[in-house]
């Protein structure tokens, strides 16, 4: 997809959210948007589902809502996103900047959110911290190379970590 036709669905999609009867919701499902320039873009309410996202600048983009369902956002740029409410369940986040990107109540189910210095700043809600200490505690205390040390520390985050929302399918950690 062009840079030109991209604009034209932006526009499009404004003027939908803008009730505009010209207006076409942004329909992007399995769209190869690698590299894209998405600087300051409104994708609220957007379908951005396996769209490929690899390398795309969505510095301040709007994704408030936006369904990202297995989209591939590897080294994206989103920075100061706003993502509040996206789906991104199976959306591929391989080293993506999350630098200030709000994710409160997005669905981070089974994303796979970078481990790096890019993700460190990214805005996370209590759910999305309660998911991550789970994966963390549960992990940790399984591991036969964890020290009795460590081990000891992840002990403290069992409650925390046992209000995760998949608790009862993923199982509940136990004190050790």
């Amino acid at each position: 997809m062009t840079q030109k036709e991209l604009n034209k669905i932006l526009i499009l999609h404004k003027k939908w959210l803008e009730n505009d009867p010209d207006g076409i919701r942004a329909n992007l499902t399995d769209a190869d948007l690698t590299r894209a320039n998405l600087t300051d873009a409104n994708l609220t309410d957007a379908d951005l589902t396996r769209a490929d996202l690899t390398r795309a600048d969505l510095t301040r983009a709007n994704l408030t809502r936006a369904d990202l369902t297995r989209a591939n956002l590897a080294r994206a740029n989103l920075t100061r996103a706003d993502l509040t409410r996206a789906d991104l369940t199976d959306a591929n986040l391989t080293r993506a900047d999350l630098t200030y990107a709000d994710l409160t109540y997005a669905d981070l189910d089974f994303s796979s959110l970078p481990l790096w210095c890019g993700s460190l700043k990214a805005d996370f809600d209590d759910k999305q911290l309660i998911q991550i200490a789970y994966h963390l505690v549960k992990a940790g205390l399984q591991s036969d190379n964890a020290s009795k040390g460590t081990k000891k520390e992840l002990n403290k985050l069992v409650d925390f970590a046992n209000k995760f929302h998949r608790v009862l399918e993923c199982g509940k950690i136990e004190r050790i």
